[in-house]
């Protein structure tokens, strides 16, 4: 497997996974929590978006 495709992957769990985080964040009402998960989702997120526009998906074998 190429290294960006694992990336991409790891990338787009840790975004998904933040947004699960940023609803329960509002569930409870942490101010703390919402800012953090977003910031993450937003992040991680871009990430995994420019890993497939530059890396390409599927991965490109070399």
């Amino acid at each position: 497997m190429n290294a960006s495709l694992i990336l991409m992957v790891i990338f787009g769990l840790v975004a998904i996974l933040s947004v699960v985080g940023t609803v329960q964040g509002f569930k409870e009402r942490n101010i703390l929590s919402i800012v953090f998960n977003l910031a993450a989702a937003v992040i991680f997120g871009g990430f995994t978006i420019a890993t497939v526009v530059f890396g390409g998906y599927p991965a490109t074998l070399h």
